[in-house]
């Protein structure tokens, strides 16, 4: 074993931490057969709190999760928040604090008015209940920052950062890796407790972040619809030119459990998404039952999941 691997696992064993803080350094290469799978929150502990807020992701950090996964985009003035969708109005009160500033999307009788997140502030959006929405109790709950995010998650658990449609913010990458930077994190295993990585559907995004110079662990996330040129042995080797490891659509993995074996051999991880208790496909008794499948039987790295207290163990 190498000197610098020697020196690597010695850091874990002080820290004690398991080896998926390892293994998410790595970006899934050199895995070792004492290395468990590992649970991602998505958006948070997203089936019981408000998704992308703080009270799911310390939630999430509650059930066990290994990592946060969570979405960012810029603000008009170019702040990072955490959000999934591109607008306001499906998870916040936006329609209720700000009713004349929506545009209109989509053709005559088919447009509807959106509130786009880049029209807002920083400071306008947090005016806004991000809670409410999901349950009474979380009223007043705010969408967080990059940085309020990292700050409840650090020593807690991991940070799966999703570049949300990065071609709408140009530079998003660089306001990313030096807000990492700031916090001490932009490096791999600078800080046991909180390992980090990032992915996207965008390939340009990550061959940014790539000429950026990250050594952070990389993902490239593929939906079914866009699959099938990046799962065949030319397109795994594309991926490899800028990502660690590939997070596809579970339906992809379902339909053809050969290709795990095929992305495993090009060297990248493979965390599927999203198992949810609430859409568990026919042929499983529940969703604990279908990650436990995808994890012994199918033999991906990691799951990604909005009911991270359901994660076999």
């Amino acid at each position: 074993m190498p000197a610098s691997r020697v020196s690597l696992v010695t850091l874990l064993a002080l820290a004690g931490m398991t080896g998926m803080a390892a293994l998410a350094w790595t970006g899934g290469q050199d895995r070792g057969p004492s290395r468990r799978p590992w649970l991602v929150g998505h958006r948070g502990a997203s089936a019981y709190a408000p998704e992308n807020t703080v009270p799911a992701f310390r939630l999430a950090a509650d059930q066990g999760a290994d990592f946060v996964e969570f979405d960012l985009q810029l603000t008009k003035d170019r702040q990072i928040v955490c959000l999934h969708d591109n607008s306001l109005e499906r998870t916040t009160d936006v329609e209720q604090v700000f009713p004349d500033r929506f545009r209109k999307t989509g053709d005559g009788a088919q447009a509807a008015p959106r509130w786009m997140l880049e029209d807002f502030t920083l400071a306008e959006i947090k005016r806004l209940d991000a809670g409410s929405w999901f349950d009474p109790k979380f009223r007043g709950t705010r969408i967080p920052t990059f940085g309020e995010t990292i700050d409840a998650l650090r020593g807690r658990s991991g940070l799966f950062i999703e570049l949300k449609t990065p071609e709408r913010y140009e530079g998003i990458e660089r306001l990313i890796l030096a807000e990492l930077d700031a916090k001490g994190l932009a490096r791999p295993g600078a800080d046991a407790r909180t390992p980090v990585l990032l992915q996207s559907f965008t390939a340009a995004s990550l061959q940014i972040l790539h000429s950026l110079g990250t050594k952070l662990p990389v993902h490239f996330l593929v939906g079914a619809r866009d699959a099938a040129p990046w799962i065949t042995d030319e397109g795994l080797q594309k991926i490899k030119a800028f990502a660690t490891g590939l997070s596809p659509e579970k339906t992809i993995v379902a339909d053809r459990p050969e290709v795990v074996a095929r992305i495993k051999a090009a060297g990248l991880a493979i965390t599927p998404y999203t198992f949810r208790a609430s859409a568990v496909p026919s042929g499983f008794a529940d969703v604990r039952a279908e990650m436990s499948h995808f994890l012994t039987r199918v033999g991906v790295d990691g799951v990604i999941t909005d009911n991270p207290d359901l994660m076999p163990r």
